[in-house]
């Protein structure tokens, strides 16, 4: 047993080594940049909204239609479509590089949903109660929508970088790699079960880090669980 495991191991243990990193990369820095987006769009969203602090229906009803239309996009179909896109982005439309403008086109539309929900679920109570002091409407953002919203939005990172991490698995389409284009390729293709298994253990506690990571962090933000 013990020279199976290790004769296991020095045949796949380099490649699943490399396509755990390149799913860890390929789930973070994209989710990263498309929180950066996101999170404008969402507060944009909120503010603009109608009976919000700074109703505009119609760029409010832009950018929805925009983002739901983003959001409409199989990931699939997204990755292959903008492929000349993603070449004059990033100078290529395959490999790790070629997989983060379709994966930040996808899910930056789904965070500005969820930061937009978030934003929604702060108490108008509180939002008054900050502008009755004169407060500006960035001042308000700032100093009581964000923060009141903060546990749900940290929350919802989990929801957002497990999603990321399910496309990852479609990322072999354009040769990114990873632990999904690892156990398709071997697994299936090639018949050799127990890399798709071990695939799929790795997969399955990166998962849960990123749950228990965001729960904990979610605890740690919410002042009404401190109190």
């Amino acid at each position: 047993m013990p020279s199976l495991v290790s004769e296991f191991v020095a045949e796949y243990g380099a490649l699943l080594a490399e396509g755990t990193l390149s799913t860890i990369v390929m789930t973070l820095v994209p989710t990263a940049i498309s929180y950066v987006i996101g999170l404008a769009l969402g507060v944009v969203l909120y503010l603009t909204a109608p009976g919000s602090l700074r109703p505009l229906p119609v760029l409010n009803a832009a950018l929805g239609w925009v983002v739901n239309v983003l959001r409409s996009f199989p990931f699939i179909v997204l990755m292959v479509f903008i492929i000349p896109l993603t070449r004059q982005i990033m100078g290529t439309g395959s490999g790790l590089a070629g997989i983060i403008p379709p994966l930040v086109l996808a899910t930056a539309p789904f965070i500005a949903r969820m930061v937009e929900q978030s934003l929604a679920e702060v108490p108008r109570a509180t939002v008054e109660a900050v502008e009755a002091c004169g407060a500006s409407v960035p001042r308000i953002v700032l100093s009581a929508l964000l923060p009141e919203a903060l546990p749900s939005i940290v929350r919802g990172a989990a929801v957002v970088l497990i999603a990321v991490l399910g496309y990852t698995a479609m990322a072999g389409a354009i040769g990114a790699g990873g632990l999904g284009d690892i156990a398709v390729r071997y697994g299936y293709y090639r018949r050799v079960d127990e890399v798709m298994w071990v695939a799929v253990v790795v997969l399955v506690v990166i998962v849960q880090a990123i749950q228990s990571a965001c729960d904990l962090a979610a605890r740690r933000v919410d002042h009404r669980m401190r109190g």
